[in-house]
C-alpha cells in the first residue's frame, strides 16, 4: 500500500533503520487516506525538505491509509507520545473542544480565508489550546482539502428545488439540521450503496467532495453538480505533544518549517486535483452549476444559530465575523 511513497522516500536516504544515523529523529506521519492524494504528496515534500535541509538528521515513516489506525486511535497514540504526527480531520476539535468547532457546521465559511481566519481568532485559538490540554496536540495549520459540495438528479439553483428532495448525508447530526431546514429530505444510506441509491432512486443526490463522484462513477447515475462549497474541512497538521517538548529548539524550528511547506504543497495538490475532476465530470456529460450560495446560507441560518447558540460565548461572533453570515 505504501510501496511507492516508501520507494520515494528510500531514495532519499529517509528510510535507513532506526537509530542507525547517531542522533537520528524518527518521524511517524499518519493520515487515513490511501497513497496518491495529496495527502501522500504533502508527507514526501515534508520527507524531502527535511532531508534538504539536514541529511541523515531524520527518518521520515508515512503510515497511509490508517494502517495505525484510525484517527480516534491515532490522537490517543499521539496523545501517549507513541507516535509524533498526523495530518488528521475533524475528529480532533470534536473530541477535545466540541464547543468551538464552528468548522463542521455547513454553510457558515465560504472560503479558506475564512476557515483559516477562524482558527486564528480567540475562539480557533482556545480550540487549540483545549486540544494540547486535553489531547496533548501540538498544532501546526491547516492543509486545504476539497470542498464538499452536492450532486443532484435534477437541476438545483435555489432552496426550493430541494424541496422533497433526497439527499444522502453521512450521520452528522448538524449536518442533518441544516440541510433539513434548508428543506431537503434527509437519508441516510452507507457510502458504499451510494451509487445503487442513486440508481434505484432511493436518493436524488449526495454531498462530498469532488473525488466522490469522480471515482464513484456517478455521471453514469446523477446529472448535475451543484458547487454550494457548504462545508471547507480541513485536515491539521497535528503532533504529540509529550514527544514536541523532547525536541531541541533547532529541531523544532526545522521540522515546523518542513510542515509549512508540506501543508503548502498539500493544498496546491488538491486544488489541482479538484480542478481536473470538475473538467472529467464535464467532459463525462454532468451539467455544473453556481448556484447563489446566499440563498442557501440564508435558508440554513436558523438552524446555524441553533447549534452556534450551544457552542462556546464569541464562537458566532467570530464564525460569522469572517463574512460567513454577509
Amino acid at each position: 500500500m505504501r510501496k511507492s511513497l516508501l520507494a520515494s522516500l528510500a531514495t532519499l536516504g529517509m528510510l535507513s533503520a532506526p537509530f542507525a544515523l547517531a542522533n537520528t529523529i524518527e518521524i511517524q506521519v499518519n493520515n487515513t487516506m490511501s497513497e496518491g492524494g495529496s495527502e501522500s504528496a504533502a508527507v514526501e515534500r515534508f520527507a524531502e525538505y527535511l532531508e534538504e535541509q539536514a541529511p541523515g538528521r531524520f527518518n521520515v515513516r508515512p503510515f497511509l491509509a490508517g494502517s495505525l489506525g484510525g484517527e480516534d486511535a491515532v490522537l490517543e497514540l499521539l496523545n501517549l507520545g507513541q507516535t509524533q504526527i498526523s495530518i488528521t480531520g475533524g475528529n480532533w476539535r470534536q473530541q477535545y473542544a466540541p464547543e468551538y468547532d464552528a468548522i463542521t457546521v455547513p454553510f457558515v465559511f465560504s472560503t479558506w480565508e475564512e476557515v483559516d481566519a477562524y482558527m486564528e481568532s480567540p475562539s480557533g485559538q482556545r480550540l487549540i489550546e483545549l486540544a494540547e490540554d486535553k489531547g496533548g496536540l501540538k498544532y501546526f495549520g491547516t492543509q486545504h482539502r476539497g470542498p464538499r459540495h452536492m450532486t443532484a438528479n435534477k437541476a438545483i439553483h435555489t432552496p426550493d428545488d430541494l424541496q422533497g428532495f433526497r439527499l444522502r448525508l453521512p450521520s452528522l447530526p448538524v449536518w442533518l439540521e441544516v440541510w433539513e431546514e434548508i428543506g431537503a429530505q434527509v437519508v441516510n444510506v452507507p457510502a458504499p450503496e451510494i451509487y445503487l441509491a442513486m440508481q434505484t432512486r432511493q436518493v436524488d443526490g449526495h454531498e462530498n467532495s469532488l473525488s466522490s463522484p469522480y471515482t464513484r462513477r456517478l455521471w453514469e447515475v446523477q446529472d448535475h453538480i451543484i458547487l454550494t462549497s457548504h462545508v471547507m474541512f480541513p485536515w491539521n497538521w497535528v503532533a504529540s505533544s509529550r514527544w514536541w517538548s523532547g525536541l531541541d529548539a533547532e529541531d523544532q524550528e526545522l521540522i515546523t518549517e518542513a510542515i509549512h511547506v508540506a501543508r503548502q504543497h498539500g493544498s496546491e495538490v488538491e486544488r489541482e486535483f479538484d480542478e481536473y475532476y470538475l473538467e472529467e465530470l464535464e467532459k463525462a456529460g454532468m451539467t455544473i452549476i453556481e448556484p447563489d450560495v446566499s440563498l442557501f446560507r440564508e435558508a440554513a441560518m436558523p438552524a446555524i444559530e441553533r447549534v452556534m447558540a450551544d457552542m462556546a460565548d464569541g464562537v458566532m461572533d467570530d464564525a460569522m465575523g469572517n463574512g460567513a453570515a454577509d
